[in-house]
């Protein structure tokens, strides 16, 4: 009798030491999928982001900001479904929340893009240099580019225009709209050869691009 009294002590004990064994394995386990969690979200939003599903991968953002507030990778994807949704204000405010958390070269253009469909050609300007200064051969830079000779229309620079246009399209040589806006720029200052040749690039691209037509009609009546 006494022999059983004396065990049961040590049996509760051992049960303890199993609970707590078997608590820490998966205090542990948690610890480590979180991170694997964490990336499987990110590659979910950016899944949907590149799949055109910009309201979904949204959702998807935000959900992952409420679980981990210190994820940039989140913020970055977001910005752009926000931008992609027209969103402009909103992407901006995330943009920064999360340029706050980390100087990244990513959200600097989305603040760029923000800037320029708000009308503040000033700071999307800043914001598209800075962003190609850092990484000039990144993914984005040509829509920087892009985006800069747009800006540089605006403001009447009509060569930087040019110059800009000409190295987006160093990127993307496959725009039929972005020659046919260097096309538009070289016209604008006066270099009607080039500006031909840029219409023509562009029809050869997309034959039905209304634009490019009637740029190259202009230049052609003029050139003749």
């Amino acid at each position: 009798m006494r022999e059983s009294e004396g065990s049961a002590p040590a049996a509760r004990a051992a049960r303890a030491a199993q609970s707590m064994r078997r608590a820490a394995l998966a205090f542990v386990l948690a610890a480590l999928s979180a991170p694997l969690l964490r990336a499987q979200a990110e590659a979910d939003a950016l899944r949907l982001y590149l799949d055109g599903k910009y309201d979904e991968a949204r959702r998807t953002c935000l959900a992952e900001i409420a679980s981990a507030p210190s994820n940039v990778e989140s913020y970055v994807v977001l910005s752009w479904s926000l931008v992609s949704l027209g969103r402009y204000a909103d992407a901006e405010n995330y943009a920064l929340k999360g340029y706050a958390l980390r100087r990244d070269p990513r959200l600097t253009e989305v603040l760029g893009e923000t800037a320029y469909f708000l009308g503040r050609n000033d700071a999307a300007l800043r914001n598209f240099q800075n962003y190609v200064g850092a990484v000039p051969e990144a993914g984005r830079a040509g829509m920087a580019y892009y985006y800069m000779g747009e800006i540089y229309l605006r403001l009447g620079r009509f060569s930087h225009a040019d110059i800009a246009f000409s190295t987006a399209l160093q990127f993307t040589p496959g725009s039929a709209k972005w020659w046919t806006r260097l096309g538009y720029a070289r016209e604008r200052y006066g270099d009607s050869v080039h500006a031909l040749e840029a219409y023509r690039k562009a029809l050869s691209i997309d034959p039905h691009l209304q634009d490019a037509s009637d740029g190259a009609d202009r230049i052609a009546a003029k050139l003749h």
